[in-house]
């Protein structure tokens, strides 16, 4: 996406964290998803396209509140972001990079 992304904040509860992304699609939102799930903390996790044409997404996480929605999130983007830093490590060596 070129835009630079614009998250708000759309409901914010001890154990619900709801967020209106915008500038970002399914590649980066599957990825946080499917590390939310992971975490045995996370209850719910979920995203939903508003519409094809307005690229806002809605991201839902619901925790069981031994850490809020929004710990669980940075700790799933880091694992996203160490899964990307695998990836670009093994395209390096592959291609002679690195």
């Amino acid at each position: 996406m070129s835009e630079r992304p614009e998250v708000v904040v759309v409901r914010s509860e001890p154990n619900r964290l709801t967020l209106r992304i915008r500038g970002e699609d399914h590649t980066l939102l599957n990825l946080l998803v499917e590390e939310l799930n992971r975490d045995s903390s996370v209850a719910f996790a979920a995203y939903r396209q508003e519409h094809p044409l307005t690229g806002e997404y809605t991201l839902t996480i619901v925790t069981d509140g031994t850490k809020t929605p929004l710990q669980a999130l940075v700790e799933a983007a880091g694992r996203a972001r160490e899964v990307f830093e695998s990836i670009l490590e093994q395209w390096r060596k592959a291609v002679g990079g690195g």
